[in-house]
């Protein structure tokens, strides 16, 4: 198996350490280069091309607007946000800029080892205090977040309630699976979800 390169970039020194020598001692795991800035995201980006980039939501330049420096240059990085923030809309506002995980400072070793394969697997990790808050809020938010889908992705939904695949429903739609694929990254987005399978549990709640 080859090994997932990682880039480190938090601008608190002994934590951004800990990290890198944690990762290092996990079979697999290759830490390419570390940073304390947003700017040094967009160097280790351009660079390295890791295949996981770590970025903290709190360091000069911001966290958030990091993503986008990082995904410019490496389109293929998958981004990994480590922070101590806990507002949904940071949260957010970071999967909307594409990252694909956000972690809580504070997980060992296991867990962020956990994350960075889940990512890059091609799935969304988010920490499971985080992903509870995502769900209250949403649920808080009713017939707003519901009423913010367009038309399509109301169909879109429906069936993915009923267990349809992105397959079948573009089928069902006539639409390519692409296309599907592209809604419910949408839809996600707009529902605060983080797999179909709570986005689906969400609609059927409100419906």
């Amino acid at each position: 198996m080859a090994s997932i390169t990682i880039g480190v970039v938090d601008d608190h020194p002994l934590f951004r350490e800990g990290v890198t020598r944690s990762l290092s001692e996990i079979s697999d795991f290759v830490v390419v280069g570390e940073g304390a800035s947003s700017d040094d995201a967009a160097m280790i980006a351009a660079n390295n091309r890791p295949d996981v980039m770590l970025l903290d939501v709190s360091m000069p330049g911001g966290g958030l607007s990091a993503i986008g420096h990082v995904l410019t240059r490496s389109p293929s990085t998958k981004v990994l946000m480590l922070t101590v923030s806990e507002e949904v809309d940071t949260l957010l506002g970071a999967l909307q800029r594409g990252a694909m995980g956000y972690v809580l400072k504070g997980v060992g070793s296991r867990g962020l080892a956990e994350a960075i394969q889940t990512i890059m697997g091609g799935a969304r990790y988010i920490s499971p205090t985080m992903s509870a808050k995502v769900m209250e809020n949403s649920l808080q938010g009713g017939a707003s977040d519901k009423n913010s889908l367009t038309p399509r992705e109301r169909e879109v939904m429906d069936l993915v309630a009923q267990g349809l695949s992105n397959k079948h429903i573009g089928l069902r739609l006539s639409l390519q699976e692409k296309t599907v694929k592209h809604h419910m990254t949408q839809i996600l987005s707009k529902l605060g979800a983080t797999n179909r399978t709570e986005a689906a549990l969400q609609w059927r709640e409100r419906r």
